[in-house]
């Protein structure tokens, strides 16, 4: 069966040849959707045999938007496509993941997204990378989301209308939220899927990332929070609590100094956290330093959601590479 391929980029220069080397076959259709690269992506795309979308730029960018007119201009030239693959032009396919993926959503007709190990090429090039893909190491089995890379059915796609373009991040867990309530399955195979190039060098670039998630919790909350499952909401609560505490503490210390005694909270969830985990090492022990200091940056994003959403001011992306 065709399959096809969905690639999104901007400026991803090597990488998104990589990536078209990896995807275009006989048995795939690859449409390329750019947002206004200004390097030499669109003509590598082209030059390899991919169809290539310009992304109107005039309207909010965000990657839903981006993949949403990929997947829909696919089923458009290629109304038999019954698998479309998403990746991003910064990640490399991995060789057989396609005939993995597409088998088991041939046997499991309950199932609608299929997805599987993303790994860091230069894992060990930077602390930040380290953290990303330990980030993808998601468990095995039966899955409440998947990420940016997936097989995922036609059907589905158009049954649920793909992803909410205004999401302009956390756009891949919202429309599997959406399919599960439909009583769709998304599953993870212990199977490698795709090399990803993170290139998070600088700690300004982490903070960012970690804002943007918590942007993302807390347009999930908003859009679903109110149903049974209370989607989004312990996430985007959690960094605001924390936040709290530590605004809160150096606030009344200024009258009660001994208030400060209550930041010793944050040292002590560090070392409960390292405790609990079976990664003893050093590297073991800065993840849940960072893992902690992220609810700062978290809490940022979830406010930035708040007053825009108070002024009815449309969502941008936040950028961190």
């Amino acid at each position: 069966m065709k399959i096809g391929i969905v690639i999104i980029g901007r400026n991803e220069g090597e990488r998104l040849i990589k990536c078209l080397d990896s995807t275009i076959t006989e048995n795939t259709h690859v449409v390329y959707v750019d947002s206004n690269s200004t390097d030499n992506s669109v003509k590598n795309a082209k030059n390899l045999g991919a169809s290539v979308i310009d992304l109107d730029m005039s309207k909010p960018f965000s990657a839903a938007r981006a993949r949403n007119v990929g997947w829909k201009y696919l089923i458009e030239q290629y109304p038999d496509t019954e698998y479309i693959q998403f990746i991003d032009g910064d990640c490399e396919l991995q060789n057989n993941w396609l005939e993995q993926a597409q088998s088991f959503l041939i046997k499991h007709p309950q199932y609608a997204i299929v997805c599987g190990r993303r790994k860091e090429r230069f894992p060990n090039a930077t602390l930040y990378n380290k953290f990303c893909d330990d980030e993808w190491n998601t468990p095995i089995g039966d899955a409440l989301a998947c990420g940016g890379d997936a097989l995922i059915r036609t059907k589905c796609l158009i049954e649920v209308d793909g992803y909410k373009d205004y999401f302009v991040a956390g756009e891949e867990p919202e429309m599997c939220y959406r399919l599960r309530q439909n009583n769709w399955k998304i599953y993870r195979l212990d199977k490698e899927m795709t090399l990803h190039d993170a290139n998070i060098t600088r700690f300004s670039q982490w903070w960012k990332r970690a804002k943007r998630s918590g942007f993302a919790f807390a347009l999930s909350a908003k859009e679903h929070g109110k149903g049974a499952e209370k989607y989004g909401v312990r996430r985007a609560l959690r960094p605001i609590i924390w936040s709290g505490v530590l605004v809160l503490s150096i606030i009344l210390s200024t009258i009660y100094p001994t208030a400060l005694f209550a930041l010793l909270i944050f040292p002590l969830q560090i070392i409960k956290m390292f405790l609990k985990q079976k990664n003893k090492t050093l590297y073991g022990f800065k993840s849940c330093v960072f893992l902690t200091l992220s609810k700062l940056p978290e809490a940022l994003g979830v406010m930035e959601l708040i007053v825009k959403s108070l002024r009815k001011q449309s969502y941008t992306i936040i950028e961190y590479k």
